[in-house]
C-alpha cells in the first residue's frame, strides 16, 4: 500500500495523508492529469469514480460521479484553484446533486496536493482543509479518511502496470 501517514488535525482543520509512490513526479502527475488513470484510483475499490469533465488549468473544472456496489451514484466536483505541474495543484472539492450543481448542504473542502521527488519515487501530499471542526467531522463520519485510503492503495498497481 502507497499510503505511509494520516494525519487529522483538528487545530488546523486539515487531515494529511502521506504516500510514497515508486514513480517519478512527472509521472505521478499524470496520475491526476489524465482522467482514465484518475477514474482507475479516485474512489474506494468499491465506490469507481467517472469523471466527465476534467480540466486541470487554473479556474478549470472536474465533474465525476462515483457507482456504489448497488448501482447507486454519488456525484463531485473540483475547481482547480492552482497548478504547478508537475509538482503541486490545488482545488475546491464538493459534493454535487445528479447534475453535477454543487450541493450548498454538503461541505466543501480545499486540498493541496504536492509531490517530492525522493530517492526512490515521490512523495505524495495531500492536505485537505476544512471550513469548520463540524464539516471535519462530518466528512470523517462519512468515510473520507478510510475511503481516501482505499483510493490510493490503488495506484501502485496503475503504476506498475504502465
Amino acid at each position: 500500500m502507497t499510503v505511509i501517514s494520516t494525519t487529522p488535525d483538528t487545530a488546523a482543520l486539515t487531515l494529511t495523508i502521506v504516500a510514497d509512490l515508486a514513480a517519478a513526479p512527472k509521472r505521478a502527475w499524470q496520475l491526476w492529469e489524465d482522467p482514465r488513470q484518475l477514474e482507475r484510483w479516485w474512489g474506494p475499490p468499491t465506490w469507481p469514480a467517472t469523471f466527465v469533465q476534467h480540466d486541470v488549468v487554473v479556474g478549470g473544472r472536474s465533474g465525476y460521479y462515483m457507482t456504489g456496489p448497488d448501482g447507486s451514484t454519488g456525484h463531485g466536483w473540483w475547481q482547480f484553484l492552482s497548478v504547478d505541474e508537475p509538482r503541486s495543484l490545488e482545488f475546491e472539492d464538493g459534493f454535487a446533486d445528479d447534475a453535477g450543481t454543487p450541493d450548498p448542504s454538503m461541505p466543501t473542502t480545499r486540498s493541496v496536493v504536492e509531490l517530492e521527488e525522493t530517492a526512490a519515487g515521490t512523495r505524495m501530499t495531500i492536505t485537505s482543509h476544512f471550513a469548520t471542526l463540524e464539516q471535519m467531522e462530518q466528512l470523517v463520519q462519512m468515510g473520507v479518511v478510510e475511503g481516501l485510503t482505499l483510493a490510493l492503495g490503488q495506484i501502485d498497481g496503475i503504476l506498475a502496470g504502465g
